[in-house]
């Protein structure tokens, strides 16, 4: 995957400088994944439908730690 133009982070990132937590890019077959604090650092990268059905499992819980 080519180095993604837009990176997002989510609303609930909590505040001050908003840099604790995870970022994600997207394309049509590839989800890629970065620590805000170390964005020049390495990503880790996924299939798209992977990608897809580990957001759908933390949606409904089944991957929950039971914390």
């Amino acid at each position: 995957m080519s180095t993604p133009d837009t990176w997002r982070k989510s609303s609930y990132s909590g505040g001050g400088d908003g840099n604790n937590c995870v970022e994600i890019a997207t394309s049509t077959t590839h989800a890629a994944v970065r620590d805000s604090k170390t964005p020049a650092r390495a990503t880790l990268t996924f299939p798209a439908p992977a990608f897809t059905a580990f957001l759908d499992g933390m949606k409904v819980g089944r991957l929950s730690n039971g914390g």
